[in-house]
């Protein structure tokens, strides 16, 4: 009896001695790196000062212009100054919208001028522009409504900005609505909540059942005064000039760096934004920001000597903003390789205070990220934020084939404040939330890309 009482605690201790450990969270594993990666990050207004350079330097990066292709330059030499791997341009073919000149002014009942942005892909006027009485309208019902009262007109969409998803519709599909009804051109309201009369330009589309109409925004100061004048019942006639006009296609590139892998260098992280920006401001906002935070994430990272077990590639995607050219090229030139992408990152929506992720993937791979949630936490309170649901235009294309998405959330309060304007200059960002969104980027991706198993699909 005591020889087998002797054997079963033997077994007993041999059993609890082999049983595996519970695994270690990654939050708790990439504890101190992240400590390591947020202390580098703000340590310096870095991130901050290359997108100031980048846009002080070039621009506007409009698709098919020579400050665009110029600035690809410029970043391909720093990505390599910085050490990182594989830096490359990829060829795109790109639309070519060129806006030339352009004015809209009041005629009666009083002559002034009305600040204005041609909507991308507009046509232009007649040499003489044209000059027609305004009918007001409040949505594309209202526009039904006065159908009759339409031909010959200028249509004005005074729609009041509710959220951008629900308003931009006007902007899209306003040309389409407007010449359907016998319009000759079509005005909108722009599409923000706040104007300092800045008007903001944006894509807009056509449908070849109709004419084709010129297509532009006023601010909202100016499409509330046309619009208490007209209900006032005063005649509101303005005259508009443009002399848009679409050229051939034109060579541009998607601008990338890497930081090679150093277990699984064929299994890909991809993170960046979109480095064309509208032909007025200097894109500060909307995207070099985006961009230039998933660079310095990697910057960071090289820097520090953290290599991840994949590979995490950088990617400045070209032509987002007026034909989704770079991300549907990326997909195509990297069709081959998309069941090595683990996740695709995409920063997009400004560069303010970060406030997490929305990912979209599997419930094991949104249960697997929620666990670096923690990490980013302490960067700043609510930077933790994993929530479902996200992505973004440029990596839509490959979230399409099953690849993991997730996007950058930030606090947009100001974003649509300055989107499209002139106003998108580098003023506009903090450089401490700009630092912030880099040790976001940094943690989100490294820990992707080095955590022992790669992410469901």
């Amino acid at each position: 009896m005591r020889t087998l009482l002797i054997a079963s605690a033997v077994s007993l201790v041999t059993s609890v001695a082999w049983r595996p450990a519970a695994a270690q969270s990654l939050t708790d594993q990439y504890r101190a790196t992240t400590d390591r990666i947020i202390q580098a990050a703000l340590s310096d207004s870095a991130a901050w000062n290359r997108v100031a350079e980048l846009t002080e330097r070039f621009g506007a990066r409009f698709s098919g212009s020579q400050s665009l292709e110029q600035a690809i330059d410029w970043i391909i030499v720093q990505m390599r100054a910085d050490g990182l791997d594989n830096v490359r341009g990829e060829p795109v073919m790109v639309p070519r919208w060129v806006r030339g000149a352009e004015s809209a002014e009041l005629v009666t009942p009083r002559a002034a001028q009305l600040p204005m942005l041609g909507l991308g892909g507009s046509v232009g006027t007649p040499p003489g522009g044209i000059t027609a009485e305004v009918l007001v309208v409040s949505s594309f019902d209202d526009l039904k409504a006065k159908a009759a009262q339409a031909r010959g007109k200028i249509v004005l969409f005074n729609a009041v900005f509710t959220d951008y998803g629900a308003t931009v519709t006007y902007r899209r599909e306003g040309a389409v609505a407007a010449a359907r009804v016998g319009a000759v051109a079509s005005m909108i309201r722009s599409v923000t909540p706040y104007s300092m009369r800045t008007p903001h330009t944006g894509s807009m589309t056509y449908d070849s059942t109709v004419t084709r109409i010129p297509h532009f925004a006023i601010t909202p100061e100016d499409a509330d005064m046309l619009a208490r004048m007209a209900a006032r019942g005063e005649k509101v006639s303005v005259r508009v000039r443009m002399s848009a006009q679409m050229l051939p296609d034109a060579q541009s590139r998607n601008v990338m760096g890497e930081l090679r892998g150093r277990e699984l260098p064929n299994e890909i992280v991809v993170m960046g934004g979109h480095i064309d920006s509208w032909d007025v401001g200097r894109g500060a906002m909307d995207d070099a920001g985006g961009v230039v935070v998933a660079w310095e994430a990697l910057r960071i990272l090289k820097r520090l000597g953290l290599q991840p077990r994949r590979t995490i590639r950088v990617v400045g995607w070209t032509n987002e903003e007026n034909g989704m050219r770079g991300g549907n090229a990326y997909r195509d030139t990297h069709k081959g390789a998309i069941d090595q992408h683990v996740l695709a990152i995409e920063s997009d929506g400004g560069v303010f205070r970060p406030m997490g992720f929305g990912f979209t993937g599997s419930d094991a791979a949104f249960a697997t990220v929620r666990q670096i949630g923690p990490l980013l936490e302490r960067i700043v309170p609510g930077a933790g934020a994993i929530t479902r649901g996200g992505g973004g235009a440029d990596i839509g294309p490959i979230m399409a084939l099953g690849v993991p998405g997730a996007g950058l959330n930030v606090d947009g309060t100001k974003y649509f404040w300055y989107h499209h304007t002139d106003a998108d200059t580098v003023d506009k960002l903090d450089p401490k939330e700009v630092a912030q969104c880099a040790a976001v980027m940094a943690i989100f991706a490294y820990v992707v890309a080095d955590m022992p198993g790669r992410l469901a699909r």
